[in-house]
């Protein structure tokens, strides 16, 4: 599985709006075969600050950066290239596994 995971700086004027700004994108990545999940979160101490955390199967994720959704939100000039303070910052890994496990530190029944 590849697991990805972006940071997002984005103007204060945009912050609000982000959700809507990527709701397509999000959407239709979502639908992708082989992705596993697209969640966005928001930073607790930087509220302009969105983190994406994704996984793909292992092949997943080359068709994901070539497909016509990826390359128009990323496109110069668009809605979500507009939005940005700076350049995403990215982790992307191949790690084991097919998903989520349960936390082995932390038990709740």
């Amino acid at each position: 599985m590849i697991l990805i995971v972006v940071k997002f700086e984005v103007k204060p004027e945009f912050a609000e709006q982000w959700p809507d700004i990527t709701r397509d994108f999000t959407e239709a990545t979502r639908a992708e075969p082989g992705n596993k999940w697209f969640d966005w979160s928001r930073s607790l101490e930087r509220p302009n600050e969105y983190v994406l955390v994704e996984a793909f199967d292992d092949d997943g994720a080359e068709p994901h950066v070539k497909s016509a959704h990826f390359q128009t939100a990323t496109a110069p000039g668009s809605p979500m290239h507009q939005a940005l303070v700076s350049t995403p910052k990215i982790i992307s890994r191949q790690v084991d596994g097919e998903g989520w496990d349960e936390m082995g530190e932390m038990k709740v029944s």
